[in-house]
């Protein structure tokens, strides 16, 4: 059986111009209409409120299943070719649904919320128990909610704002050619292809690619520029309207994690800082650095005879580590590749990067990453498999309960990066032994130093955003500053990467703010699960798949105390970062 690098989506539908799918959206406006009509009738009083609510949540969970249908078709159809024009009139028409689904979950919100016996009303039903979070998520932040006027108004807004510049951003970078010097020789290639040259073997490539990356950017760089100046201007004005202390606090309350937890996490950070600065300095000296380690070296490989893998093997070697946890998340591994839910190929057109996405609707999941072979890429398939095991051990819950917050899903992927890379670890002797560990520590302090970068930029960003119009010159500026922060004397800071702002997708998510710190709660959370794996591996895969699955239903420090950890305690992310260090100490000693 030859592996197909393309995903198929004929299980949504077949084409925009398909029976079913216009059949769907007809129903779609259909089911939006009902919606509206029962909330003018019904909230409006406290008569049988139990009933109402569970009418409720299930028109709205039936509708959020269609509709996620459709849009999904359309945004991944787009991914893959942003050329295809009707997959960008399919994704306005949709959008213009969700701004008009609005005003009846506003209206909604605004009743429950006056609801004085809401918490006896939820206890007196099952189903209404199932959904006890997610209700009371809505009751506690109806105090950031406008009117029903207002935020209808809003979310049309949005449509001509954040969601124009958003997509702009994707068509500018996914149709980037990046023209490298390859043995004396130009060649025009996408930019997630120039990209993954960083874990080229050859320093040649590896800087050409670099210099030949910064130079595409530059072409790019004031209309990026707009779409980062738009949509960080909008969030901080809707911010502000809705009595919100600042961005990063709504994004900790949509992410259901405390100020406290994020507090101590960086705090610990900060003072751990020097260990990663150790690491860098000896990877510097390895590769004969001497200014301290260039940004296009940070992911080299240090050995001429580093793995490469065909698809095929990333697959296999996927595959048999994933079983080897469990046979359920070996054979959902099975399943992606088998059944072509992967979109592995770069292509010019293709979003860079790569993501997982859940498709509700269906039960089953798409992946997308641009595959070149490295053992980087083996390690991003595992990373986006890993959400998609997270997406399968969710598929029983309701819709407005599988939606974890983004800490908890990157401890899902990453996690099982680590499942993977330790299984290779004890596998393997010797010189094979340093370079998997080599990539470890590598993956681990990108999480941990660059993701730091990351947070102080855009801390930075929504502080000057807010009286100024930020120039390229501006936002590259900030960007190199974040990195000298965070990476200190280990990085040379005359080959910083001032461009990171355009790179990387997370920046131009209106919706999700700060999405950066996510990863290093992953990367520190999922460190310490492996090392509960391993005290008893029988128990704690039943334990660990219970904990995917309920995770959509309460707040972060809650399911983590269901594994007997505190978010909240400097010791938990020492313990955490320890872990680390011992992995930074094992390279050390490589000589």
């Amino acid at each position: 059986m030859i592996l197909i690098m393309r995903w198929k989506l004929d299980v949504l539908y077949t084409s925009f111009d398909s029976h079913e799918f216009r059949v769907d959206m007809k129903k779609c406006e259909e089911e939006l209409k009902s919606i509206e009509k029962w909330v003018k009738t019904n909230a409006n009083s406290d008569f049988d409120a139990s009933n109402k609510i569970e009418t409720y949540l299930n028109m709205l969970n039936s509708f959020y299943d269609r509709f996620n249908r459709l849009y999904q078709f359309a945004e991944l159809t787009f991914y893959e070719d942003n050329e295809n024009q009707k997959s960008l009139e399919a994704i306005a028409d949709l959008q213009r649904i969700k701004a008009r689904s609005v005003k009846p979950l506003v209206t909604f919100q605004k009743w429950i919320s006056t609801l004085e016996n809401l918490n006896e009303l939820i206890q007196s039903s099952a189903f209404l128990t199932e959904h006890e979070f997610y209700l009371t998520e809505l009751v506690e932040n109806n105090e950031y909610v406008l009117t029903e006027k207002s935020e209808e108004f809003i979310a049309e807004m949005e449509n001509m704002g954040s969601n124009i510049w958003t997509r702009m951003h994707n068509e500018l970078t996914s149709n980037l050619m990046v023209n490298v010097t390859i043995n004396d020789e130009q060649k025009l290639i996408p930019l997630s292809m120039a990209r993954n040259m960083a874990y080229d073997k050859n320093f040649t490539v590896r800087k050409n690619a670099y210099e030949a990356e910064m130079k595409a950017y530059s072409e790019i760089e004031n209309a990026c520029a707009a779409c980062l100046n738009g949509i960080k201007g909008e969030v901080i004005t809707l911010s502000e309207m809705r009595g919100y202390s600042s961005p990063l606090k709504k994004t900790l309350l949509d992410q259901k994690m405390s100020e406290a937890a994020l507090d101590t996490m960086i705090s610990a950070i900060q003072e751990k800082l020097p260990s990663f600065h150790a690491f860098y300095r000896r990877k510097a000296e390895v590769l004969d650095a001497k200014n301290g380690l260039p940004f296009f070296e940070l992911f080299a490989p240090l050995e001429t005879d580093s793995f490469t893998f065909t698809f095929e093997q990333a697959k296999d070697l996927i595959i048999e580590n994933f079983g080897a946890f469990s046979d359920s998340m070996g054979c959902f591994a099975k399943k992606a590749f088998q059944e072509s839910w992967i979109d592995a190929e770069p292509r010019k057109g293709k979003r860079g990067g790569a993501l997982c996405v859940n498709l509700y609707s269906v039960r089953e999941s798409r992946i997308l990453c641009n595959f070149t072979g490295s053992l980087s890429d083996v390690v991003t398939l595992s990373h986006e498999l890993g959400h998609g095991y997270h997406n399968e051990r969710l598929r029983n819950q309701s819709y407005v309960n599988s939606k974890p917050p983004l800490p908890i899903a990157e401890t899902a992927s990453i996690f099982s990066e680590i499942i993977v890379k330790q299984a290779e670890l004890q596998k393997r002797e010797g010189r094979e032994k340093y370079i998997i560990l080599e990539n470890d520590v590598s993956q681990s302090s990108k999480a941990i130093v660059d993701v730091y970068s990351r947070f102080l930029f855009e801390t930075e960003v929504f502080k000057r955003r807010r009286n100024n119009v930020l120039s390229p010159i501006d936002l590259k500026n900030m960007m190199e500053k974040s990195q000298m922060d965070s990476y200190g004397t280990s990085l040379d800071h005359d080959f910083l990467h001032p461009y990171m702002w355009i790179c990387k997708a997370q920046y131009y998510y209106a919706d999700n703010n700060f999405y950066n710190f996510p990863y290093t709660f992953g990367l520190l959370f999922s460190k310490v699960l492996y090392e509960k794996y391993v005290e008893n591996k029988s128990s704690f895969v039943k334990l660990y798949d219970q904990f995917l699955s309920v995770s959509g239903q309460m707040s972060i420090r809650t399911l983590a105390k269901k594994l007997d950890i505190d978010v909240e305690s400097m010791n938990f992310w020492k313990s955490s970062l320890r872990l680390v260090e011992e992995d930074i100490n094992r390279f050390l000693l490589y000589k």
